[in-house]
């Protein structure tokens, strides 16, 4: 009897054909998957009749993503003894990729009185309150804040 063949370094080789037959299998699945998956939803045979499909349901409403905040670099808040907003702003330097964010929190029923306030702080914040984010959320209390953040847009 001779002895099994040797490979690199003289380890002999034993690969029974069950385990070279199940890799040759493996690769026939693995380009078959590939192949369908980049096959058109239609009939793989020519002259068949198109597959029939059910109406797409409607899209459900969601909730609004909240939008993508940076680490603020300065807060801003509408306090007794803080100085004015245009004030506050002119100190912070004038790097355009700073962006103005203008949150007004109130309570329920001063949905009106929120909005009249953001229109007041926008206008304060002058040419940088322009593209400010506004957002108005109801709070435990009425209050304001102004936050500058390098924001991922």
């Amino acid at each position: 009897m001779s002895a099994p063949p040797h490979g690199l370094y003289g380890a002999p080789i034993a690969m029974p054909w069950q385990t070279i037959l199940a890799d040759l299998a493996l690769i026939l699945f693995m380009m078959t998957a590939a192949a369908l998956a980049n096959a058109p939803d239609g009939p793989l045979l020519p002259g068949a009749p198109p597959p029939v499909r059910a109406p797409a349901p409607p899209p459900s409403p969601t909730a609004p993503a909240p939008s993508a905040r940076a680490e603020p670099v300065g807060v801003w808040r509408d306090e007794p003894g803080s100085p004015g907003l245009a004030e506050w702003l002119a100190q912070q330097g004038g790097d355009p990729r700073l962006r103005v964010s203008i949150l007004v929190r109130h309570l329920a029923g001063h949905e009106q009185a929120a909005l009249a306030r953001v229109q007041t702080l926008v206008a304060m914040a002058g040419a940088r309150g322009a593209g400010a984010r506004i957002v108005i959320e109801p709070g435990r209390e009425d209050a304001a804040s102004v936050v500058l953040a390098y924001d991922a847009e």
